[in-house]
């Protein structure tokens, strides 16, 4: 007669390949873990980057009267207007011409590039990573299409044919721009409005 044992518990190989499984899986949850923080961040910037080219846009729009102070500015995101300008022109009581207001809205949406709105212990922690903000309109600054766009550096390099020169062949961006994200955005200005 034979008599039959049931067996009871792991052997150390089934334990050994269980081990093998389970490591790969959290391996796996480790990475996926990582590209959601990487897409995360892309998309912040991207949503901040939208929330500036609208407000500037918008800015532009109520201050039509000093447009070419606008669209000659340069490219902002190079500290060029690191000092607020006098007057304030957002203290109360304060009256500005429109090339004042021109002036102070340039320093605000920079500042906002760079982050200086949101202030941690250790100094300005919002903004944009490596910012380019270029205003373009119509020659002669007439009525017409005017583009606000705003170039970062990404996380993960990517080759995309942008037409868009914002920002372009800076080194911050990587030799060939690769990791250089655009956004524009545009609209319609009549500035005798």
């Amino acid at each position: 007669m034979h008599s039959h044992r049931s067996q009871a518990g792991f052997s150390l190989i089934e334990l050994l390949v269980a081990v093998v499984v389970f490591s790969v899986g959290l391996l796996a949850v480790a990475g996926l873990q990582t590209v959601s923080k990487g897409s995360s961040f892309e998309s912040l910037q991207r949503t901040t980057a939208s929330h500036i080219a609208h407000g500037m846009l918008e800015d532009m729009r109520t201050n039509g009267g000093a447009i070419f102070v606008y669209t000659g500015s340069g490219e902002l995101g190079n500290s060029q207007f690191a000092i607020e300008p006098d007057p304030s022109c957002t203290t109360a009581g304060v009256e500005c011409t429109a090339d004042q207001k021109a002036n102070h809205d340039l320093w605000f949406w920079e500042s906002v590039l760079d982050g200086a709105q949101v202030v941690g212990a250790n100094g300005p922690v919002g903004g944009i990573v490596s910012p380019s903000l270029c205003i373009n309109g119509p020659v002669g600054n007439g009525a017409g299409i005017y583009t606000v766009s705003i170039a970062w550096r990404g996380v993960i390099s990517m080759q995309s044919a942008n037409p868009e020169v914002c920002g372009s062949g800076s080194p911050e961006y990587g030799g060939t721009d690769e990791f250089r994200r655009i956004i524009a955005v545009s609209t319609f200005i009549d500035p005798t409005m």
